[in-house]
């Protein structure tokens, strides 16, 4: 970050979801909108355009979706964080969108309050997604088969202290929450993570959340 206020690109085929969001984020001391786009075509034009911190971008739209978009954005120089905008009707369609380098998921129906802070969590580079959400995610058909396999196949590799980061990772802790909760300093902590992330093969700590999980590391 800058300094300056967190620019948003906001994505939704819904002209009234853009307008929704764009009013409460508006609202929001530091927040600023700077466009908004009703395809996964426009949603790139708009970050080449404006070099937005966070693009919240709906998934399930005519044309170019949500997915590809993501995908296009995570090529470009400096990319901006994204995040996937879902309802629990397209489970998989986020766990794709995790995959393609969202950075994280909220749901639509988000409260106002909790919209505005965990856009500011995003922009800080720190994971967006709920427990409860994560936890539907996870168990949704599309990927319970072989998930829990994959993620103990995976995890087989981490020390037991990067089990424990891993599993804080899992509740959406920020670097700091984590250090207080495991008595570490932040940059030990920005070490397990960086060092986990190569060995689980994950391009963020999303996806490291996630992995854990899938392998029953995450307690409810």
């Amino acid at each position: 970050m800058n300094g300056g206020p967190i620019r948003i690109v906001v994505v939704d085929d819904e002209p009234m979801v853009c307008a929704h969001l764009r009013t409460i984020l508006g609202s929001a001391d530091g927040l600023e909108v700077v466009d908004e786009a009703q395809d996964g075509a426009a949603a790139v034009e708009a970050v080449v355009r404006h070099s937005p911190d966070v693009v919240l971008m709906d998934l399930r739209m005519p044309g170019v979706d949500g997915l590809t978009a993501i995908e296009r954005i995570s090529t470009l120089r400096n990319p901006p964080v994204v995040v996937a905008l879902t309802s629990f009707d397209a489970d998989h369609y986020v766990f794709r969108a995790l995959q393609a380098g969202a950075a994280g998921f909220l749901l639509k129906s988000t409260p106002p309050a909790d919209l505005i802070n965990l856009v500011r969590v995003a922009a800080d580079g720190h994971t967006v997604m709920s427990s409860a959400a994560t936890r539907r995610l996870v168990a949704s058909a599309a990927v319970r088969q072989t998930a829990q396999h994959r993620g103990q196949r995976l995890l087989a590799e981490l020390t037991e202290r990067e089990r424990e980061v891993l599993s804080c990772l899992g509740k959406g802790m920020s670097n700091a929450q984590i250090a207080k909760v495991l008595h570490l300093t932040e940059q030990t902590v920005k070490g397990y993570v960086s060092r986990m992330l190569v060995k689980l093969q994950c391009d963020n700590r999303t996806q490291a959340g996630l992995l854990g999980y899938e392998a029953g590391l995450v307690a409810e």
